[in-house]
């Protein structure tokens, strides 16, 4: 088979084959029933892992949104983060990992809203969520980052 033949065959198929290499959402039933993310994802070889960087409240100007409100910053750093895997070729359906910051752990039902918004609920992704003294700035009070796999 010559290569360029061989190359429209691979090309025709891949697409298809790489779609159905579905991701696993993991919930063993020995550990505890998890609420808005899943234990493990597991995901098969291949594609492209996108690691983004925290994102805070900044708007494009470096500018923060919402001073003092938990909501108006969670709102901003989602959009942040939905830009960000917007110019990767992402979106948040390929969302495996979330890691979250905030100063104050108590905002979480907020914060679940907002997320809930963005994410698969059905098929939350693997999270940690940390609650921590004090972040980069003193004004900020969440930052999230993103482990994302596109086929």
């Amino acid at each position: 088979m010559h290569r360029r033949s061989l190359f429209l065959l691979l090309s025709a198929f891949l697409p298809a084959f790489l779609q159905a290499q579905e991701r696993s959402f993991i919930n063993p039933p020995d550990l505890s029933k998890p609420h808005g993310y899943s234990h493990v994802v597991a995901v098969p070889a291949g594609g492209k892992t996108l690691y983004v960087s925290g994102q805070m409240a900044l708007d494009k100007d470096g500018n923060l949104v919402g001073k003092g409100d938990f909501q108006a910053q969670a709102e901003q750093v989602f959009a942040n983060l939905d830009k960000a895997l917007k110019a990767s070729g992402a979106s948040f359906k390929d969302v495996v990992r979330l890691d979250i910051y905030m100063t104050d752990a108590t905002k979480t039902p907020e914060l679940r809203i907002v997320r809930d918004k963005y994410i698969d609920t059905a098929h939350p992704p693997a999270s940690t969520l940390v609650e921590v003294k004090r972040l980069v700035r003193d004004d900020v009070l969440l930052e999230v980052d993103v482990t994302a796999v596109v086929p």
